[in-house]
């Protein structure tokens, strides 16, 4: 796999903390122009109705991350997370799919979108977290793993509380070996996402953590090539 065509790293070049989310439209999906942008702190999400194109490339003013240990889990969620089952990498293709059902309230994730990251995954580098309650699929996310970042694109609950399940799922896994530093990039904070303990920060302290987190050693959880998934219908 070489190198990008783009130089996106061009993209954050005297970015000032009034710029826009949005920087730059266009470009591909390909595993090298994806790694790239994440080791840099971009991702892209289409401008177009429900993500289709132009295709933007993305680095929020405003960061939403979750350091692995900080994350909280409520009382209920406590009672909530007997009832599951949370699993890596034996789903992946269901997860996105899950995640890109277009009767979900903001979908944008395509056909296109599907395809690249199931590639990436194949390759080792986009990584899943399921949650299944009796025996079905109840919840989960992906992402992208790159030393001690976990890049994460998107979730979905099927079953009450399996995203969140997810989430905590995804952070003790991070967190397993106490190593410092990794963090986990949700894109933007929510609501729902600061119940689970993450928080904003601005864009260049962004860029720090995700420098001193790509230094880090992969979670051993993900250091293991994931296995063959199904191939992503676009169901």
């Amino acid at each position: 796999m070489g190198p990008s065509r783009f130089d996106l790293s061009a993209l954050l070049v005297g970015l000032d903390p009034d710029d826009p989310d949005l920087l730059a439209c266009g470009g591909d999906l390909s595993p090298s122009t994806l790694l790239e942008a994440y080791a840099l702190g971009l991702f892209p999400m289409g401008t177009g109705s429900g993500g289709s194109d132009p295709l933007g490339w993305w680095c929020p003013a405003r960061r939403g991350v979750l350091h692995p240990a900080d994350v909280h889990v409520s009382r209920s969620l406590r009672r909530s997370m007997r009832g599951f089952t949370i699993t890596t990498d034996t789903a992946f293709a269901d997860v996105v799919a899950g995640c890109a059902d277009p009767r979900r309230s903001g979908a944008w994730i395509t056909d296109r979108f599907a395809a690249a990251y199931l590639r990436l995954h194949e390759l080792g580098w986009a990584r899943s977290v399921e949650v299944w309650a009796d025996g079905e699929l109840a919840g989960g996310l992906y992402g992208v793993s790159i030393g001690g970042l976990f890049a994460a694109e998107s979730k979905f609950h099927r079953v009450t509380d399996a995203s969140k399940a997810a989430v905590v799922g995804l952070a003790r896994i991070m967190h397993g070996d106490a190593i410092p530093g990794r963090l986990i990039d949700v894109q933007w904070a929510t609501d729902h996402l600061e119940t689970l303990g993450v928080r904003e920060v601005p864009r260049a302290r962004y860029l720090r953590l995700l420098g001193a987190a790509r230094a880090l050693p992969v979670p051993e959880r993900f250091s293991a090539r994931p296995g063959p998934s199904a191939t992503y219908d676009g169901g």
